[in-house]
């Protein structure tokens, strides 16, 4: 960078930038097997990567090489990627999360979320010159579609009381990252595939942070005592089933 000779904190970001590049390398989609002389690569057919299918945040394929699954997350309206949650007052609920487009740093902390949940092994493998974020996750067998999560959902998530929030994505839950409340969801059958060992492990999902400041008192009482125990019901000394 030229301005790195102008001051120490230019030196450092620079220093900083050459480090992200480091761990996330700035690839073309040339380097992924695909053509650069047609206006639609991901579309067109590649020698080293077989096509599986798209959702709304992504392309999947799978590799020739290795059986590994690539997952190409397109930039979309003004360099969004993504999905997130955003929150509103609830007509009949305290909150209202809705899933809306996100960024590169909500993408990357739903990748962390993934590890976190004990999910299929994710690796970020590089950004392109497009701005397209690929990953890459080891193959597994995927479910049904319809087939019922609520019992087989990962460990650490609390069931959040229908008081304090719906969503408009499946099972939402409460999970706690490094001791910060997150709002997780999207947790249908067709975001888990079954390993080789036979354990079910998740591959997708949608959260954002759960808005602590913005949300009323007895929220965030829940909050505090489901810290410390998952099961406390929505008021002291009440089970949610008593409600």
């Amino acid at each position: 960078m030229l301005l790195e000779g102008s001051g120490p904190e230019w030196a450092e970001l620079g220093d900083a930038i050459r480090r992200f590049r480091m761990r996330l390398p700035l690839l073309r989609l040339e380097d992924f097997g695909f053509r650069a002389d047609v206006e639609h690569p991901l579309e067109e057919p590649n020698d080293r990567l077989r096509y599986l299918h798209s959702g709304v945040e992504a392309s999947a394929f799978l590799s020739r090489v290795d059986g590994s699954v690539y997952k190409f997350f397109l930039p979309r309206e003004e360099k969004q990627v993504g999905s997130v949650f955003g929150f509103r007052a609830g007509d009949e609920t305290a909150l209202q999360a809705e899933a809306e487009l996100g960024g590169y740093r909500g993408l990357l902390e739903k990748l962390l979320l993934i590890h976190a949940l004990g999910g299929m092994a994710t690796e970020v493998v590089a950004i392109t010159t497009e701005g397209i974020l690929v990953a890459k996750q080891v193959l597994g067998e995927p479910l049904p579609q319809g087939e019922d999560m609520s019992g087989s959902l990962p460990a650490g998530l609390i069931e959040i009381p229908s008081r304090f929030l719906r969503a408009n994505r499946d099972h939402p839950r409460l999970f706690f990252l490094r001791d910060q409340p997150w709002l997780v969801a999207d947790l249908h059958a067709r975001n888990f595939v079954r390993c080789s060992d036979g354990r079910l492990r998740v591959i997708d999902l949608v959260a954002a942070p759960w808005p602590v400041a913005s949300v009323d008192a007895q929220i965030r009482t829940w909050i505090d005592r489901v810290r410390q125990d998952p099961a406390a019901g929505a008021l002291v000394g009440a089970h949610d089933d008593e409600l």
